[in-house]
């Protein structure tokens, strides 16, 4: 355990970073952050902010020596400077989670091996492989980068329409090693918030569900009307993936619910979750707290929630709706400290409280 008063090293400056660095200092740590924007949201609220590339040598030196145990807020981490840092200081979640999650095959092997389920999924390396994938699905599917997509970035779907091309579909995400996945009729689409402490220990939170827009979350609403059985597959799911990467620290993981009951997992992020944002309102301890539990040796929180909640994230001019959500009975609102509001940016989120349990 690292007593209060010790620094947590967190790599990247964004808005979990913030809230990362935020849950920390009611645990009383300090926290120092690497990132490379300054003024950016986590280093308005932290400790001190090294001004630097995540790769600079002599930044992650500094960062090391400045923190008695180091984490990451987002998953495009450069995985040498996660593992360089874990030579000299403990980094959770460990390097082995970062890279799975960085690859999206490696990451639908890795889950396929753990026994959880997925949609089919082909290798796409060229023209001719997508091809080949898109005959296997009869035309339809979801090509992603495999590396360094997210809130929609980086993905084609092909609705097996007439005209829809293999090439200009390569060619849209710049010809580069990808994936495709076969379209699956979902009903909805979940998520569990879960995390593991270095004992083993496991806790989880209530189960989500999520709506998109543009690729891009924009609610997530607690309680979700879906069958025990889908819960607790969801449940098990998240502590499957957790034991097998001998996880410490908060992870998130979306899925699938297709209309005959069959669970299929999407995808995971190492690292605290857009959509566990619900949890600084609703339960009594945070994913953000949750995580610097875990990774600080503290005991894991109760993940019970106190109150039904729906959240929504406000994105872009969504920012200019604050003085209104501010007037709103049981609305709790949450600014990550951006100077400028633009389309798809994320700028802050707004959970409502619907009842009390």
């Amino acid at each position: 355990m690292i007593s209060p008063g010790s620094t947590i090293g967190i790599i990247g400056g964004g808005q979990l970073g913030r809230m990362l660095a935020m849950a920390a200092a009611r645990l009383g740590y300090r926290t120092v952050i690497l990132e490379p924007q300054e003024d950016c949201p986590a280093a308005q609220v932290a400790s001190e902010h090294i001004v630097a590339a995540y790769d600079d040598p002599n930044a992650l030196e500094q960062l090391a020596e400045l923190s008695d145990v180091v984490t990451y807020e987002f998953e495009n981490v450069p995985v040498d400077s996660v593992e360089m840092l874990n030579e000299s200081k403990a980094v959770f979640p460990p390097p082995e989670a970062l890279k799975v999650s960085q690859d999206r095959v490696a990451e639908k092997r890795f889950l396929n091996k753990a026994g959880i389920q997925t949609a089919q999924w082909r290798i796409v390396e060229n023209e001719g492989d997508l091809k080949a994938a898109l005959l296997a699905f009869d035309g339809k599917g979801i090509l992603k980068t495999r590396r360094f997509g997210y809130d929609g970035k980086g993905q084609i779907k092909f609705t097996g329409a007439k005209g829809e091309s293999a090439k200009s579909g390569f060619a849209a995400i710049g010809s580069v090693p990808s994936i495709l996945e076969a379209l699956v009729d979902f009903t909805r689409e979940i998520s569990v918030i879960a995390a593991r402490d270095e004992d083993g220990n496991i806790k989880v939170y209530d189960i989500a569900e999520n709506v998109h827009k543009d690729g891009i979350l924009a609610t997530s609403s607690v309680p979700v009307s879906v069958s025990s059985t889908i819960a607790g597959l969801a449940a098990d799911s998240a502590r499957k993936l957790l034991d097998g990467l001998n996880y410490v620290g908060v992870v998130g993981m979306e899925f699938f619910v297709l209309a005959n009951g069959t669970l299929l997992a999407n995808e995971f992020a190492p690292r605290v979750h857009n959509s566990g944002h619900w949890t600084e309102a609703a339960c009594a301890v945070s994913q953000f707290e949750q995580h610097i539990r875990a990774i600080a040796g503290l005991p894991l929180g109760d993940t019970r929630r106190h109150s039904d909640c729906v959240m929504e994230n406000l994105i872009g001019d969504d920012i200019g709706r604050v003085p209104m959500l501010l007037q709103e009975t049981g609305a709790v609102v949450h600014l990550y400290g951006k100077a400028e509001a633009r389309s798809g940016r994320k700028m802050g989120h707004v959970t409502r409280i619907t009842k009390r349990l």
